[in-house]
């Protein structure tokens, strides 16, 4: 019994810490459109993932090696080339991922666990995982904090930020290495596939009700944790996979808010940077 409380517990701790970065990080995904930016991250993680257990160290320091890879070369080609953005994500996400199975290809012994992969496997977190996501998961949400006034100025006008000279090209820059982070952290938890549900469902559920910026924030990941929390409950209690059982119940906490005419927010259109300005 000893032994299950242990593991139950670090899962939560674990599911929480990331969900408390995830919401804010989510508000910037859903503010900017950024959802396919997220799943183009996430799909090179397999690409990391191989690479990690071809050459023997820790995934998830090959998800983070090619995630920043994935946002540097992206931000690259931004700068050097007259791509639209969707053909540029589309052309990353799907390079990394057939990278990653044709690198897999040569090493047809080679185990991996494809569902853990793809959609976590919450409950096999280790300690060392736990101090890993919540050291890094500070890290990113001091960051962030940092970069909080620049990243909103440029998601209203970009152009209102350089004039304001915060740079806003870089702050962007330094936006994707923090997402890159993060999902670096959240694969085992969540999984490849479910990894931006984590970002884009808790700060799309509190959108209508927010009356800042910051306040969304604080709500996002607020339901980020009630989603952990749920899905973890429901999954022992029904027997259902950890990670696919939270998005599930934050995709009811979503509905749930869509039901009802709440009083709450401007308008019951929500915050966002540009209603802030």
């Amino acid at each position: 019994m000893a032994l299950f409380d242990d593991f139950l517990i670090r899962s939560l701790i674990a599911g929480i810490g990331v969900a408390l970065i995830a919401g804010p990080m989510g508000c910037f995904v859903v503010w900017r459109r950024l959802a396919y930016f997220g799943e183009t991250i996430a799909h090179s993680a397999l690409l990391g993932i191989t690479i990690a257990v071809v050459f023997d160290f820790n995934f998830m320091l090959g998800v983070l090696i090619s995630s920043i890879a994935v946002v540097v070369v992206m931000y690259y080609i931004d700068r050097t080339e007259n791509l639209p953005t969707e053909t540029l994500l589309g052309l990353l996400a799907h390079g990394g991922l057939a990278i990653g199975l044709v690198v897999l290809s040569f090493f047809p012994n080679m185990r991996m666990d494809l569902e853990a992969l793809l959609f976590g496997d919450i409950l096999a977190v280790s300690r060392v995982d736990l101090v890993v996501i919540w050291i890094g998961g500070g890290a990113v949400f001091a960051c962030l904090m940092f970069l909080w006034r620049q990243l909103l100025t440029s998601t209203v006008s970009e152009d209102l930020a350089q004039t304001a000279e915060m740079k806003p090209k870089r702050a962007n820059l330094f936006f994707g290495l923090l997402m890159a982070i993060l999902i670096a952290g959240a694969v085992k938890i969540v999984g490849i596939l479910l990894i931006v549900a984590l970002l884009i469902i808790p700060a799309a559920t509190v959108r209508k009700f927010a009356i800042s910026p910051e306040i969304m924030a604080a709500l996002a990941a607020l339901t980020g944790t009630i989603g952990v929390i749920g899905g973890l409950g429901s999954s022992l209690y029904w027997d259902t996979p950890a990670g696919p059982s939270m998005v599930v119940v934050l995709m009811i906490l979503f509905a749930l808010t869509r039901l009802g005419n709440f009083p709450i927010g401007r308008g019951n259109k929500g915050s966002s940077p540009s209603q802030e300005s």
